[in-house]
């Protein structure tokens, strides 16, 4: 009877993972071009640096300390750039943060396997939808000549078209409908999955000890999920200064912002992008953008802090 030789050379479990380690480093790389290498430029917000100078004027530009820091939080505008960058953000966090959780239990819910499918490609289509058509959208309906105002005044509801797009006072809550509507369904898929995970013999144990639906959900989906729920909580508030949840503000600022809105649209990313590359300043641009990402490490990292006090988990 023949007997197959083994190999003496075994495979690694790298070897054996290598088409797959191919993709993590595929996405290592990126991060270190796009994201690594760049950070090299955070120094032009301690230089007097001009373009003119070109690549070698980050190095060899005279050196201003926190000239460009004080500049910004001495700068007039600074306490409206803050106070809509936070309001915005919170504002978006406490309805974008706990919709997708409860979006998602619902769905888990769900009996209809086709019904459950079908909202759930409903709901998340509109993550794919970039802004600036959004935007497109939002001009087409809610312009003062727009469908809504159109029929709202046929129906004598209204007497003059309301300045949803022009009027300070209802930006904010129109930043935080559009982000919900895009972006629940997308942060749902994030929590089902983490509720798939959840071994169904628990449920089945609670159904023969007398337990309702309401109480399955609340004593094992929630606790089951808690994890989840604290690291998308902690990313969330790190991102305060960028836009919330989904990080998206800059856009939503840029592209429905105007003259008359400014007042409400203006953030602390619109502010960089017009005197970085509107008014050509990269190196005050640098520096303000380096305190908001200071800013937000340190949410971070203190947000981690706190959860690991309350709920015993964290990031870190």
């Amino acid at each position: 009877m023949k007997t197959k030789k083994v190999s003496s050379k075994q495979k690694t479990p790298f070897q054996k993972q290598l088409p797959l380690q191919m993709f993590a480093l595929a996405g290592m790389l990126y991060f270190f071009i796009f994201n690594v290498i760049p950070m090299v430029g955070i120094i032009m917000g301690f230089k007097d640096y001009q373009l003119s100078m070109g690549f070698k004027g980050i190095f060899t530009a005279k050196w201003v300390g926190l000239k460009y820091f004080k500049e910004f939080v001495s700068d007039y505008q600074f306490p409206m750039l803050i106070k809509n960058t936070i309001g915005i953000s919170v504002l978006k966090l406490i309805f974008t943060f706990p919709l997708p959780i409860i979006f998602a239990v619902m769905l888990s819910e769900m009996r209809s396997k086709k019904l459950k499918k079908v909202t759930q490609t409903a709901s998340y289509l509109p993550h794919f939808i970039s802004w600036v058509i959004i935007a497109g959208l939002s001009y087409q309906f809610l312009s003062s000549s727009g469908i809504v105002n159109t029929f709202l005044m046929k129906l004598h509801i209204i007497q003059k078209p309301v300045g949803f797009l022009t009027d300070p006072s209802k930006y904010w809550g129109l930043a935080v409908f559009l982000d919900v509507w895009k972006e629940t369904g997308w942060w749902a898929i994030v929590f089902l999955a983490a509720i798939m995970g959840i071994g169904q013999e628990m449920y089945e144990s609670a159904k023969l000890d007398g337990a309702g639906r309401l109480q399955r959900i609340w004593y094992i989906t929630l606790p089951c999920i808690k994890p989840t729920i604290v690291t998308v909580l902690i990313l969330s508030l790190g991102n305060l200064f960028g836009g919330g949840l989904s990080g998206s503000s800059f856009e939503q600022s840029y592209l429905l912002g105007n003259s008359m809105n400014s007042g409400a649209s203006s953030i602390i990313q619109t502010y960089v992008y017009d005197v970085g590359l509107g008014s050509g300043r990269y190196a005050y641009a640098t520096a303000v953008g380096l305190i908001q990402s200071i800013i937000s490490l340190v949410f971070v990292f203190g947000s981690n802090t706190v959860s690991k006090k309350i709920t015993g988990s964290g990031l870190i």
